[in-house]
C-alpha cells in the first residue's frame, strides 16, 4: 500500500491537472472601437482568451472616410431684435445732417455747430425806387424826362441813378460824355455780366452810361438765359445805394425795353401832345400786360406826362382832354411846355436845371418831382 503525502492526496481529490497554454501576444493591435458604439463585456478568463482568436487589423487605407464635421447652423434672430435695429438705424438716420448737392459735388468739412445755431432773421434793406421811362413812339423826351426829373428827384435830398439804355445813348452826352470813348458801357453789363458799377460815371447825377454797342445787344442776348432778366440781376449790386432809379428806354419795345420794365416798379409815360403820339400808349398797354402776367407782375403805370404842350395850339388842348378822358388820373397835373432851353442844356452837358435853374423849363421838372414824390407817399 502505497502511502501518499497529503498534498499528493490533495491533487488526486480534485482531478488530473489541466496544463494552461501562455498567451500569445497579437503583433498588430486590435482596432479600437469608437466610443459611442464601445460595450463593456467581462474580462474572459484565461481558457476563453485562448479559445477565440484575435481579429486581424483594418489597414488604415481600406478604412472608410471621416465624415467632415458639418458646421453648426448659427443661430436664428428674434424678429424683435431685427425690428429694433431698424428702428435705431432709421432713429440715426433722421439725426444725422444731410449733405446738400453742394457738399455731395465737392465735399468739405464742416463744423456741426453751425447748423446749431439758431437761424437769425434777414434785415430789411432799402430798396431803390425803379422808374422807367417808356414809349416806342421817338421824339416824345423820354431823354430830357428822364435826365431833369432825376436832378429835380437829387435837389430835394435824394439819391439818384441814371441808367441809359438807348444805343443813341442821348443821356450820356447830356451829361458831356461822348458815348464813343467809353470803354464798357451798359452793353458790357447787360451781356457780359460785368458789374454795373463799373459803368457809373459822377455828374450832376450817377449815370450808367450806353454806347453804340447797344445796338446789337438784343442779338448778343438772344441765346442767353434769362435775357429778360439781366438788367434787373445788375442792379441787385446799386438797389442799397439810391433812392431811386430812373431808366432811359429805347424808341422801341424790344428786348432793351422789356429788361427796363422787368426791372421797373413803376413806368412814367411821355407823351407829346399829338395824335400819333397817343396811338402808341395802347400797344405800350399790351406790352405792360404780358410783362406783368409773365415777368413782373408789380410794375405798373405811375402816370402818363403830357410833354411839348402848346397851350396856344387846339389840337394840344385837345390831345390832352382825351388823355385825361381815357386815363383820368394817371395823368399828371404837370405839363412839359415847350422851351427852347430843353434844347440848349444838352449842348452844355447839363440838365436844365443846372443850365438855367431860374427857367420856367426848370420850374415844369421841380413841379413834376414833388407831384411822383407826393404819389410815392400816399
Amino acid at each position: 500500500m502505497r502511502i501518499l503525502s497529503r498534498k499528493n492526496q490533495e491533487r488526486e481529490k480534485q482531478g488530473p491537472e489541466v496544463e494552461t497554454v501562455p498567451e500569445v501576444e497579437s503583433a498588430v493591435p486590435e482596432p479600437v472601437a469608437p466610443a459611442a458604439t464601445a460595450t463593456v463585456e467581462p474580462n474572459p478568463g484565461p481558457v476563453e482568451a485562448a479559445a477565440t482568436p484575435a481579429e486581424p487589423a483594418t489597414p488604415p487605407e481600406l478604412a472608410a472616410p471621416a465624415e467632415p464635421a458639418t458646421p453648426a447652423e448659427p443661430a436664428a434672430v428674434p424678429v424683435e431684435e431685427e425690428l429694433a435695429e431698424v428702428e435705431e438705424a432709421a432713429a440715426a438716420e433722421e439725426t444725422e445732417i444731410r449733405l446738400k448737392a453742394a457738399d455731395l459735388l465737392a465735399p468739405s468739412r464742416r463744423d456741426l455747430s453751425d447748423h446749431l445755431k439758431p437761424v437769425q432773421p434777414e434785415q430789411p434793406v432799402d430798396m431803390a425806387e425803379v422808374i422807367s421811362f417808356a414809349n416806342q413812339k421817338g421824339g416824345v423826351a423820354k431823354t430830357t424826362s428822364t435826365l431833369n426829373l432825376a436832378v429835380a428827384l437829387s435837389e430835394l435830398g435824394n439819391r439818384v441813378l441814371c441808367i441809359d439804355l438807348d444805343p443813341q445813348g442821348n443821356l450820356t452826352m447830356s451829361q458831356g460824355i461822348d458815348p464813343d470813348k467809353c470803354e464798357k458801357s451798359m452793353y458790357d453789363v447787360l451781356v457780359d455780366d460785368l458789374p454795373i458799377s463799373e459803368v457809373i460815371a459822377h455828374r450832376e447825377i450817377d449815370i450808367a452810361v450806353a454806347s453804340i454797342d447797344l445796338a446789337g445787344a438784343e442779338i448778343a442776348m438772344s441765346t442767353k438765359i434769362g435775357r429778360e432778366r439781366s438788367l434787373e440781376k445788375a442792379l441787385k449790386e446799386v438797389h442799397s445805394d439810391y433812392d431811386y432809379i430812373c431808366i432811359d428806354t429805347p424808341p422801341s419795345l424790344g428786348l432793351l425795353t422789356i429788361n427796363a420794365l422787368t426791372a421797373s416798379s413803376k413806368v412814367i409815360v411821355p407823351v407829346q401832345c399829338e395824335y400819333l403820339s397817343m396811338r402808341g400808349l395802347v400797344q405800350l398797354q399790351s406790352t405792360l400786360k404780358m410783362i406783368q402776367e409773365n415777368l413782373n407782375p408789380n410794375v405798373h403805370i405811375e402816370g402818363i406826362l403830357p410833354t411839348m404842350f402848346d397851350s396856344r395850339t387846339l389840337h394840344a388842348r385837345e390831345a390832352v382832354f382825351i388823355l385825361e378822358e381815357n386815363f383820368g388820373d394817371l395823368v399828371f397835373k404837370s405839363r412839359i411846355r415847350k422851351a427852347v432851353k430843353f434844347a440848349e442844356a444838352p449842348v452844355r452837358g447839363a440838365s436844365v436845371l443846372k443850365y438855367d435853374p431860374e427857367s420856367r423849363a426848370a420850374s415844369y421838372y421841380r413841379n413834376l418831382a414833388k407831384e411822383v414824390l407826393s404819389d410815392g407817399s400816399s
